[in-house]
């Protein structure tokens, strides 16, 4: 299947594959790490946070330098240093040298590497394929990454660290390394030379102007983005949610989350022919009434099996949604300007990302437990009324 999109592309899909298997175990083992080190909740919560803000810090000015330099040879540099920055924290966890402010230092890293390598990495797929092949191209990327790493590497992450709690982070190490070899090896024309005398503030707000301009673009970067406020407001309390609402134990609570991997295989294998069979239009429409649908019935139910069938449904949608989006991005956006546009358009998922999980715990406090995906809903139709219309551009 993989040789249809040829040679260079195969290389990158090996390369997300093996990295996102990477990405799994050491989000599945390092929490692990750090529970290990302390029973402080909100230092457990610090490591994630720590990989989040370099997105909210730096991701505009990563973008600049991805359409400004060689993206294939940026990939490889930045995978080998993530490399080697994850063999140092395995080192010192192997030496009993580990501690919670090396954590941080070495996911803060791993997060700032990802400004780079995840923008160019994306800005690269439309080098590798024809633009009618983008569709496939990103749906196989996707599944995957669901594959690899929501179904796969979690349970693995969590046996690697069982047998030694090291190993889990120089098995990732590793998978850096591999990445960067598959990725040093692609054979493209660097897509754009440094633009001599541009400054970054001048390219970010160029970037800013041209999405802003772009009506369907703009209407997909806002909905993701209040999207994302509902959605992690919703979820930053869904283990508390599955416990006092659901009665789950913490194994119930565990298969509950798989079924969002369930969805997202599922949908990416569906994608080119839910969208050859109902149009782009209809499934960015329709996605957006799964988002309500699926707050509404979360809020509503008490019943696990009614939950994980919903969760399964809105698993299909997000990966069909993310692939249908970037499909959509990487076809409009001139090449030069895609590492920038791909960044402000991240930024503003992770910003809506971030807001909604400080939102989520005050909502929940202030009101009930299912109080934030009953306004989840609530905030999900008001954007799909405001995006209904422009989506027609679709």
């Amino acid at each position: 299947m993989s040789a249809r999109l040829g040679a260079d592309f195969s290389k990158l899909w090996t390369a997300s594959a093996v990295s996102n298997v990477g990405d799994g175990i050491t989000m599945a083992a390092g929490p692990l790490l750090v529970a290990s080190l302390t029973s402080e909740p909100a230092l457990v919560a610090g490591a994630a946070f720590a990989q989040q803000l370099p997105w909210l810090l730096i991701a505009l000015i990563s973008g600049v330098y991805v359409d400004r330099l060689d993206r294939r040879r940026l990939v490889t540099i930045v995978n080998i240093l993530r490399g080697l920055a994850m063999a140092v924290l395995a080192a010192a966890v192997a030496t009993s040298t580990v501690s919670v402010p090396l954590i941080y230092i070495v996911f803060f890293l791993l997060g700032t590497g990802e400004t780079l390598a995840d923008t160019a990495f994306s800005a690269l797929v439309p080098a590798t394929v024809s633009p009618e092949r983008l569709t496939t191209a990103n749906s196989r990327l996707a599944t995957t990454a669901t594959l690899g790493n929501q179904i796969l590497a979690k349970p693995l992450g969590g046996w690697l660290f069982a047998a030694g709690a090291a190993l889990p982070f120089a098995a990732d190490a590793l998978t850096f390394l591999v990445a960067a070899a598959l990725t040093s090896a692609i054979h493209i024309t660097p897509a754009k030379q440094p633009v001599a005398g541009d400054s970054v503030r001048e390219d970010i707000a160029t970037a800013i102007r041209w999405l802003w301009r772009h009506r369907l673009l703009r209407t997909l970067a806002v909905s993701m983005g209040v999207a994302n406020v509902a959605f992690c407001a919703a979820f930053a309390i869904f283990a508390l949610y599955a416990q006092q609402r659901l009665g789950l134990t913490e194994v119930g609570y565990g298969l509950l989350l798989t079924t969002f991997g369930i969805g997202g295989l599922a949908g990416g294998l569906l994608v080119p022919r839910l969208g050859a069979r109902f149009g782009t239009r209809t499934l960015l429409r329709g996605g957006l009434i799964v988002e309500i649908i699926t707050h509404a019935v979360l809020a509503a139910t008490t019943e696990p099996l009614i939950a994980a069938a919903i969760l399964i449904i809105f698993g299909v949608h997000s990966v069909n949604w993310g692939i249908v989006v970037t499909t959509g991005f990487q076809r409009a956006v001139p090449d030069e300007l895609r590492g920038r546009v791909g960044s402000v358009y991240a930024l503003t998922q992770v910003g809506g990302a971030a807001a909604g999980s400080l939102l989520g715990g005050l909502i929940a406090q202030a009101a009930s437990i299912t109080t934030p995906f009953w306004a989840a809903a609530a905030a999900m139709t008001a954007v799909t009324a405001a995006a209904w219309r422009p989506l027609r551009a679709a």
